[in-house]
């Protein structure tokens, strides 16, 4: 019997690609052309938000800036002053008081103006009709449409001691009527309850935006763990809620300590100074006392405040906000 070798079969060799063609010389041109017309048009579409942003946010704060280095009544020249509108401020008890206030005011606010939007927020987002679900979404933004000074002149009335809606309320189970708008400690409440009522309706969308973004197998599974009720919400709904809080937190300080009408229109920063806020003082001091240059420089400090609260914000955001 013969051996027969059997020859080794070799792979056949894979066809090398064959190299796209160059484009044509006059090709170029025209890819460049349209990328050209491309920025341009982004361009076009940018330049109206742009140009708002300098007019009325840059050029604002760069004019504040410089005003507050000079004393400027409207009726005379300006004149320089340097640092001297600053030192007068520093050493203005009223100003420094008004900070005190707004800082008091913005925790308080802020705090309960979350803590209410993300309550109701977990209870609209549960087991409800949706026609439920959409009246207590408008019911509870409604109020932030409206002007804040029109719902605190509305407010001044039910709060009044004598003759308001509340104390009548409160005289039907039998308690004493309240100062609310004459005591100093009452004064505060009374504000931050007026403007937390009108602004926790952008709190509650935001969260609910990000209640329904969480997807529902992660809370199924923490319910297969064991989590239940209050527990589920700290370990599961809060962590990834997070981002969405900072947001929420960041708009809400920003917006108190910015805080005007509902303390102007209350209790015109009274009794006492008691509720006078920090741009409270920036319309006295400029549009009846005629200091623009102590205004400005009061607002340049107001400024610097928002901006250091804020970078502390995301700064701190880096430990305590987790994304998906």
């Amino acid at each position: 019997m013969t051996n027969t070798r059997i020859p080794a079969v070799r792979p056949r060799p894979r066809p090398r690609p064959r190299p796209r063609p160059a484009a044509p010389a006059a090709a170029m041109p025209r890819r460049t052309a349209r990328a050209r017309g491309t920025r341009l048009l982004a361009a076009l579409f940018l330049a109206p938000t742009v140009l708002g942003i300098v007019v009325f946010t840059v050029v604002p704060i760069a004019g504040s800036v410089v005003l507050s280095l000079f004393h400027w009544d409207v009726i005379e020249s300006p004149s320089f002053a340097g640092a001297a509108n600053y030192r007068e401020v520093f050493g203005d008890a009223t100003v420094l008081v008004s900070f005190r206030n707004t800082l008091v005011f913005m925790v308080f606010a802020v705090a309960l103006q979350l803590l209410i939007a993300l309550a109701l927020a977990l209870a609209v987002n549960g087991r409800m009709p949706m026609w439920l679900r959409s009246v207590f979404r408008s019911a509870f933004f409604f109020p932030l449409v409206l002007s804040a000074a029109s719902i605190s002149v509305v407010m001044k009335y039910l709060f009044n001691q004598d003759f308001g809606v509340v104390n009548w309320l409160l005289g039907l189970v039998g308690i004493a009527p309240v100062p609310w708008l004459t005591s100093e400690n009452a004064a505060m409440t009374t504000v931050v309850l007026v403007y937390v009522w009108q602004q926790f309706g952008f709190s509650f969308l935001l969260f609910v935006g990000g209640l329904n973004n969480i997807p529902k197998e992660i809370h199924e599974a923490a319910s297969l763990d064991g989590a239940t009720g209050l527990r589920k919400h700290l370990a599961v709904t809060l962590p990834l809620l997070s981002p969405t809080l900072l947001v929420a937190s960041v708009v809400g300080i920003i917006n108190a300590l910015q805080v005007f009408e509902q303390p102007y229109v209350l209790t015109a920063g009274g009794p006492g100074d008691s509720t006078r806020t920090v741009v409270m003082v920036i319309y006295e001091t400029a549009f009846e006392q005629l200091r623009f240059g102590e205004a400005s420089a009061v607002g340049v400090l107001l400024f610097v405040l928002v901006m250091t609260v804020t970078a502390l914000q995301f700064r701190l955001s880096r430990r305590f906000v987790h994304y998906q």
